[in-house]
């Protein structure tokens, strides 16, 4: 359990950087009027959604398994969740599953696009919220402790 654990708060940062790396160059590419490179940019934004993706794999899995997720809602029952327990049982996996969603969502509007303007003004809005969610959600008081 506490292996899995780890490695859901040390792969985010990877995720993060990456997430963080695809919608500043998204965003690079819109500003700069620059053509999409699909060695690059494709592979940058297709790299932060695989690794999204697997953090999701691994969060469902914790889920599922730890005390603090669903194991906290059948034992405690919402009503006797306080805010830190809600938030890892609740807040935390609905808001990043919803960020997923949306950088899935951004990744295929990307793809139906002609234009490298409309590639960059896809993959930048949306990876941009779903970063924006992830970084709203992360359990900043259990990451750095």
């Amino acid at each position: 359990m506490e292996i899995l654990k780890n490695l859901h708060s040390y792969f985010a940062y990877i995720v993060l950087a990456v997430l963080i790396l695809a919608f500043v160059n998204a965003l690079m590419g819109l500003l700069g009027k620059r053509e999409f490179a699909m060695h690059k940019d494709l592979r940058i934004s297709l790299f932060a959604l695989i690794l999204t993706h697997i953090q999701l794999l691994i969060g469902l899995i914790l889920y599922f398994v730890s005390a603090n997720g669903l194991q906290a809602i059948q034992t405690l029952g919402m009503g006797g969740l306080n805010s830190a327990a809600r938030l890892l049982a609740v807040e935390h996996p609905f808001t990043n599953i919803l960020a997923v969603v949306l950088i899935t969502i951004g990744w295929s509007r990307h793809k139906k696009k002609d234009t490298s303007k409309g590639k960059f003004k896809n993959i930048a809005i949306f990876y941009g919220i779903a970063l924006a969610l992830l970084l709203y959600m992360i359990p900043w008081g259990q990451w750095f402790s």
